[in-house]
């Protein structure tokens, strides 16, 4: 997930230091205002959010409205923001979006010398060994951790019945590519290797990520299935798939829509500073020869996203090539919706559908 950096929604607003200063004073009461505004009755959302905000034939969801709408108020562009700030802003974010999951039991360990996370469900699916989602989290290769998607990972669990596994990775400015894609990489073939000790069967062990985290599962699967290493399933949620493309979606939605062009930028300053390496096919996936074999994938892609133009051609990609492919647009939804499925309505339908295609590709 990402914050604006001027309404589109709500008209436009500037951002110099007055706002920049006055962001944190004005967080408590935004926040405050913004649960009950999508906690609210189907009516008072739509109050909030002001008029219909249709775009290539799609009407934003009141309720994601109603959130940029509040959320622009206290704000300051992220490149005013420094690393550490925008990763505890991250995560304060999506505490408040997530709210509290139920789930069967976690754990947290390490895998391949780097934290995780292990969500098993109230209700499996089936006796050990058993199915096994690998989840790599979004935040352009830059933040985000397991904090930052605890919600959803046990949302995808404990509604499937799969157990879900979260890697970290290390992320940019500090490490730049190919850090984040050798950790993944890495640790996925440690999942696999130690798949008794999870209970899980390497047969039904599937790959998921959002966003970055979708970027990473991709190249996960194209090396996996490149080594004949066994993959049963994809889910990439809103992938970005080019480094630097310039599409139809970037340039309608480059403001006012959560994932900014700005961010954009500054992720991929920070992750690729190299200009060499935007075009390795590990990142750059687009433009990835797709192997024989490659896992069955389901594809989401939101509405209003910058991303949603290059997710759907790399999902077109993938099936041009015969790999099985779900490509699901959600029409109505922004990039980081995923993360809000504690007090969105639209975006926790979403996600519920989400476990249900996981439940049913590996039961």
């Amino acid at each position: 997930m990402r914050r604006v950096s001027h309404s589109q929604v709500n008209g436009r607003c500037r951002s110099g230091g007055r706002l920049a200063s006055s962001a944190v004073s004005a967080r408590g009461v935004v926040e405050s205002v913004l649960l009950r505004a999508l906690l609210a009755p189907s009516p008072a959302r739509r109050l909030v959010a002001g008029r219909p905000v249709t775009v290539d034939g799609q009407t934003l969801a009141p309720d994601l409205q109603a959130m940029l709408r509040l959320q622009s108020i206290a704000r300051p562009r992220n490149e005013e923001v420094p690393i550490e700030k925008l990763r505890a802003g991250m995560r304060t974010e999506t505490a408040l979006v997530g709210g509290k999951q139920a789930i069967g039991s976690t754990r947290d360990l390490t895998v391949a010398g780097r934290p995780a996370r292990h969500y098993l469900p109230s209700s499996p699916v089936s006796d050990e060994p058993g199915p096994l989602l690998v989840f790599l989290h979004g935040g352009g290769f830059i933040e985000g951790d397991l904090d930052t998607h605890d919600a959803p990972c046990r949302v995808l669990a404990e509604r499937s019945g799969v157990p879900v596994l979260a890697l970290t990775y290390r992320r940019g400015p500090e490490h730049p590519f190919p850090a984040a894609h050798d950790d993944a990489d890495e640790g996925f073939r440690w999942v696999v290797d130690h798949a008794d000790e999870l209970g899980a069967d390497p047969a039904r062990i599937a790959v998921g990520g959002d966003s970055a985290g979708a970027n990473l599962a991709a190249s996960v699967a194209l090396a996996a299935a490149r080594d004949g290493v066994p993959l049963a399933w994809q889910l990439l949620i809103y992938p970005v798939t080019r480094v630097g493309i310039v599409t139809p979606s970037r340039e309608r939605f480059a403001e006012g829509f959560y994932l900014s062009a700005e961010f954009i930028d500054r992720a991929d300053a920070s992750y690729t500073p190299r200009q060499e390496d935007r075009d390795d096919p590990r990142i750059s996936i687009l433009e990835a020869e797709i192997p024989p074999g490659l896992a069955p994938a389901y594809v989401v892609t939101a509405g209003f996203d910058p991303l949603r133009d290059e997710g759907e051609a790399y999902a077109r990609r993938m099936a041009d090539a015969g790999v099985a492919v779900e490509l699901e647009r959600r029409t109505d939804q922004i990039h980081g919706f995923f993360n809000i499925v504690g007090v969105g309505h639209t975006p926790r339908a979403g996600v519920d559908k989400m476990a249900d295609r996981l439940r049913a590709a590996l039961a």
